[in-house]
């Protein structure tokens, strides 16, 4: 039997029996178990960092560590259309990952916005070159986070709506990178790291805005992330690693421990 068949039948039993005993459905049963979830977004929705990526994932890098799996295999939907990936934008997302959804979908988790700004760019940047470099670049994407993509975000969110009607939508944020005055004793300076940091900030603000614009719930993750930065002592975030792609991506723990509850907690 193929997983999602699996999680289907499950599903119904758990159903049939909260009927029979006349216990209260859990949240999850009124929306997912009734028309499926889909996992719409970019690389913090399909898990790069975290490992134990999916063979038919090519370079979307789909991990079975990423919290839509992990909510998936916790919470048997009626369906689960995994389709998040690596690089996108808000953009590639509406164009490449919008045919999972349909009128019966019940819930949709999205993370979309950073690479609109060039974030692996700016990271870039603030790690090889200097100061002056970094801060200038940081300056320019909060820029365009406040410019450029409120519209592209809202034109996502209304392309979801439509194709989607009945979905509960939930977008998930971004975690702030670093811990300032933090255990790091080399690396990037502290006014880079704070400068990162503020764009962060801006852009998970606008992204919140423009979700409730479109009647969605916004999922911040920073403060499941706080204690557990870059120069915490106990990161949940890689640093500049390698294979490069995992740079600043969430590791296994960040995705349970970070983006888990963080989606439990709006779905």
């Amino acid at each position: 039997m193929s997983v999602r068949r699996f999680w289907a039948s499950a599903s119904t039993l758990v159903l049939a029996a909260a009927a029979a005993l006349g216990v209260a459905q859990p949240a999850w049963a009124n929306s997912a178990a009734a028309g499926g979830y889909v996992a719409l977004g970019d690389s913090y929705s399909s898990g790069v960092g975290a490992g134990s990526y999916l063979s038919d994932s090519g370079d979307c890098r789909r991990s079975t560590n990423a919290y839509p799996y992990l909510w998936a295999a916790a919470n048997s939907p009626s369906s689960f259309s995994f389709v998040a990936c690596s690089g996108a934008t808000t953009s590639s997302v509406a164009s490449t990952q919008l045919g999972a959804l349909n009128s019966s979908t019940g819930l949709v988790s999205v993370t979309a916005g950073g690479n609109d700004v060039g974030f692996a760019s700016v990271m870039q940047d603030c790690v090889l070159s200097s100061e002056a470099t970094c801060l200038s670049s940081v300056s320019s994407a909060v820029t365009q986070v406040q410019t450029s993509l409120p519209s592209r975000l809202g034109s996502l969110y209304g392309s979801i709506k439509s194709r989607a009607p009945q979905a509960h939508v939930v977008v998930l944020g971004y975690p702030r990178f670093y811990k300032l005055s933090g255990s790091c004793i080399a690396g990037l300076s502290e006014k880079k790291r704070a400068a990162i940091n503020n764009a962060s900030d801006v852009l998970n603000g606008v992204i919140a805005k423009q979700a409730a614009n479109a009647g969605f719930t916004f999922s911040s993750v920073v403060d499941k992330f706080t204690g557990h930065e870059l120069c915490s002592g106990d990161a949940w975030l890689h640093s500049v690693s390698v294979p490069v792609y995992n740079s600043y991506h969430p590791k296994a723990a960040g995705q349970s421990g970070g983006y888990l509850p963080a989606f439990r907690s709006a779905a």
